[in-house]
């Protein structure tokens, strides 16, 4: 028996993710939204026979067992950790959270029910193309076997169109609330590469910048952007203290037409290098005798999805990713007759909250050396923040919305347009 599955959210993803559930057996009983109306539109939509804008209707359900959060980024630490307090097993989506200390609970969570799966969705982790390009480096395809190495370079970027819906204003268009190009494609990248190389990030330089800071919504006229739709960082992993320690350098650039999507992820060893080029694997091989070099596809994607996707926006090799990772949860619980029981071997390579911790921390790094313009360290949070801190927290908050406050009150703002 595969376990129930509870939805939280209404957006693109849950509408992809659902017939993706379905096709690898799983039901869905359940799905949550921020109204009643929203709920009920979903449910409609998708066929869900249970919706409710109460966050507790869905997890106290007996007949879920597994809930997909996929809302609004600040309410994914307060449903992961109740799901987790109650039984329930739980996959968050990208990013984590807003803040390294609402992280750090969902981290605990998951560490005082270690039964329980907890995962993030950083699907790129189970990309065909990206599980061969690990096996390569560990095989010694660009230097000695193992791990890559200190005398590595990493270069990767991402052209896309907008990420945020045109259509509609939410939090997707304001980078504060969880939406931009570092959180939704940047937080994929440095998961990928902690996942390719094993070695995490030290210190970052990164600029993010926004260019598109008004579009039109209908309904609701012209509406400011607050989320970023250029980012370039740099990241330099820990090294052994032998050789250089490895550089990674990454582009992400939201400004291409007609949606449409390239990807490139390229990893440069002293024998030869890597490419992952949308969903195929190509190899560059440095003859040691002739010193030419040897060109070979070490992984073509022919496979197709077995449902259409032309009515969503999200890169194909993302959504691939997606499907393996929900395949890869149904054989964690297939060999089961017991929808509580599972195997973790299925899901091994699966992102977990820690990592999600990890992640959080280096956005931050990003979003501070882009303010202070510097070198920044990556500081991973290990304690529950101080009195003074979380004061210093609602300070900010407290000055971001008087700042939209007092743009409300300028006479010559046209205030049906801008928010």
């Amino acid at each position: 028996m595969l376990p129930g599955i509870g939805m939280f959210g209404t957006g693109e993803v849950t509408h992809v993710l659902v017939p993706i559930l379905r096709d690898k057996g799983f039901n869905i009983v359940a799905i949550w939204g921020r109204t009643g109306k929203e709920a009920e539109q979903a449910a409609l939509e998708l066929q869900i026979p249970f919706h409710t804008a109460k966050i507790d209707d869905v997890l106290l359900r007996k007949d879920v067992d597994l809930v997909f959060i996929t809302c609004p980024p600040f309410l994914h630490s307060q449903i992961s950790v109740k799901a987790l307090g109650i039984g329930k097993h739980v996959v968050c989506d990208k990013p984590m959270t807003l803040m390294q200390s609402d992280a750090l609970k969902m981290v605990r969570a998951s560490q005082y029910y270690p039964t329980l799966i907890s995962i993030v969705n950083h699907s790129l982790r189970f990309l065909p193309a990206v599980a061969h390009m690990k096996r390569a480096i560990q095989e010694g395809y660009i230097g000695p076997p193992g791990p890559c190495l200190d005398q590595t370079l990493i270069d990767v970027k991402v052209r896309m169109g907008p990420l945020f819906n045109r259509k509609r204003y939410d939090w997707l268009c304001d980078e504060s609330m969880g939406g931009g190009a570092l959180n939704l494609v940047g937080s994929h990248v440095i998961d990928l590469v902690k996942f390719l190389t094993e070695r995490k990030a030290i210190r970052v330089h990164g600029t993010v910048r926004t260019y598109a800071m008004y579009a039109s919504h209908s309904h609701t006229g012209i509406r400011r952007v607050a989320a970023p739709d250029v980012c370039t960082f740099q990241m330099e992993l820990e090294s052994d203290g032998s050789t250089s320690s490895a550089l990674v350098t990454v582009n992400i650039n939201c400004h291409e037409s007609n949606n449409a999507f390239q990807q490139e992820v390229v990893i440069y060893g002293p024998a030869g290098h890597l490419t992952v080029r949308g969903g195929d694997l190509v190899g560059h091989r440095l003859n040691a005798d002739t010193g030419a070099i040897k060109e070979e596809m070490l992984y073509v994607d022919v496979q197709d999805l077995q449902f259409s996707t032309s009515d969503t926006t999200l890169p194909r090799p993302y959504v691939k990713g997606l499907c393996k990772l929900v395949g890869a949860l149904r054989d964690a619980f297939h060999p089961n007759k017991e929808s509580a029981g599972w195997i973790k071997e299925p899901v091994q390579a699966a992102a977990t909250f820690e990592d999600g911790l990890y992640v959080q921390a280096v956005l931050d790094a990003i979003r501070k050396s882009s303010n202070e313009r510097c070198w920044t360290k990556v500081n991973v949070c290990t304690e529950s923040p101080t009195n003074q801190q979380k004061q210093n927290v609602l300070a900010n908050a407290a000055a971001r919305i008087a700042s939209v406050s007092a743009i409300r009150a300028d006479p010559s703002i046209n205030h049906t347009g801008y928010f």
